[in-house]
């Protein structure tokens, strides 16, 4: 059976993090826009660039489009869902899977929330607070 996106993606490494923060900042990118803007000043060489992407398309983290001659590769899932794993793996394996304690610990850390960050938190409370009561 061959779909366009596996089920459930594998958790992406450091290395291939580092890649999909590039895919969502600037989206869809050769291999070698990709190498200039991830490893301009790194010493790294445009194979493990291009070795990178095929490793990770194997994956199903980035979709290629291999229509011209240069294949374009863009983040198969998006940041907000990465996030959202990493988040509930940390909550589960760190704090216990108390998602509390894992704010009580963000919010209480260094550096300090900023006062935009503490309304979103506001809201965002008070919309679930108002959502359980409907």
């Amino acid at each position: 059976m061959r779909g366009k996106t596996k089920p459930t993606t594998p958790k992406p490494t450091e290395a291939e993090l580092g890649i999909l923060n590039v895919l969502w900042e600037h989206g869809d990118m050769t291999v070698r826009e990709l190498h200039e803007a991830h490893y301009r000043d790194d010493g790294t060489g445009y194979t493990t660039s291009l070795k990178m992407l095929q490793i990770m398309h194997a994956k199903g983290l980035v979709e290629r489009d291999d229509s011209q001659r240069a294949h374009v590769y863009r983040a198969a899932i998006s940041k907000q869902i990465n996030q959202r794993r990493f988040v509930s793996d940390m909550v589960q394996r760190v704090f216990d899977g108390s998602p509390s304690q894992l704010v009580l610990q963000a919010l209480g850390g260094q550096p300090k929330a900023s006062r935009k960050e503490l309304d979103e938190i506001r809201a965002l409370l008070d919309s679930i607070e108002s959502g359980k009561k409907s």
